[in-house]
């Protein structure tokens, strides 16, 4: 498998001299396969400029595009991502859905005339939508597997597996705990009722998910010192991603979705931070701090 990051950034794009190390675009990461078969995780404004590249290739696109969830960064970048626009070209897109919207209706309203000038159906590119639960399903020659995170909205982490190499994405995930979700508002039941079950440490569910994962993409958007006032948000700090690595047994950990109040001189301090902790803590698995353009060969 290869990896590459087009959107690092979480919340807010953060265009500007002072992010432009690990980059200002919202999520996006470009998977290949060894067949070179394409699968995306997330449309933010990184997704614009995996468009362009693909596009300059003037070869027609099949690929799969795995959202986690409809927060804006994470989907606000489908309308300029130009393949979708091109005839002969095919998406699927696949991701949750509630209640309260479908997977289409997703796109579809941002795509509204209201706030763009071209709707979902006036796209030249073939669109398909594979609504997902907590699943696996086979995606080009990999397994692709869904599961409920704990994040405001309807949120999944995603797992690739192919040819024994695997890949654990969980943009947006916050560390459960059963006495703050007795209070929170705006999670799904069904994410409380499935991370509340049992006595152990409920966020085992995601130790179990990444395990052994040659690649574990963690949200890292704060410091523990900022987690304190952000408890319900939705997100983590840097000290759950280690814990996830160790619990899991991963060999690389990759912190991701920075806060858009970090700049590059604070994300390196974070990273500067996980390494003495894995340092010290005698850990075995790799650190590394998202940056846009940076790849992953494995």
């Amino acid at each position: 498998m290869k990896a590459r990051f087009w959107g690092t950034r979480g919340s807010l794009p953060t265009p500007g001299e002072k992010t432009v190390r690990y980059g200002g675009n919202t999520p996006c990461v470009e998977v290949r396969l060894q067949s070179n078969d394409l699968i995306i995780f997330d449309s933010g404004t990184g997704i614009r400029g995996l468009g362009d590249e693909l596009l300059a290739t003037g070869e027609s696109v099949k690929a799969y595009l795995a959202v986690t969830h409809p927060h804006w960064d994470h989907i606000q970048g489908f309308p300029f991502f130009k393949p979708a626009f091109i005839s002969g070209n095919e998406f699927t897109i696949i991701g949750p859905q509630s209640k309260s919207f479908t997977l289409r209706k997703m796109i579809s309203d941002m795509m509204n005339k209201v706030y763009f000038p071209v709707q979902l159906n006036e796209v030249k590119a073939k669109v398909n939508f594979r609504p997902m639960k907590e699943e696996s399903i086979q995606v080009f020659g990999a397994t692709l597997t869904a599961q409920y995170v704990n994040h405001p909205s309807v949120a999944f982490g995603y797992r690739l597996d192919a040819q024994g190499k695997s890949l654990v994405y969980i943009s947006d995930n916050e560390p459960f705990d059963r006495e703050v979700a007795k209070s929170v508002k705006n999670v799904e039941r069904i994410v409380i009722d499935k991370y509340s079950k049992g006595k152990g440490d409920p966020n085992q569910r995601v130790f179990d998910f990444a395990r052994d994962a040659d690649v574990l993409i963690h949200d890292s958007t704060y410091t523990p010192e900022e987690y304190v006032n952000h408890v319900g948000w939705g997100h983590s700090h840097y000290l759950f991603s280690l814990k996830v690595a160790r619990e899991a047994g991963v060999r690389k950990l990759v912190l991701f979705h920075h806060d858009h109040t970090h700049d590059d001189d604070k994300i390196d301090e974070i990273l500067d931070r996980c390494r003495w902790e894995i340092k010290t803590r005698g850990h075995k698995f790799e650190c590394v701090a998202a940056a846009e353009g940076m790849v992953i060969d494995w």
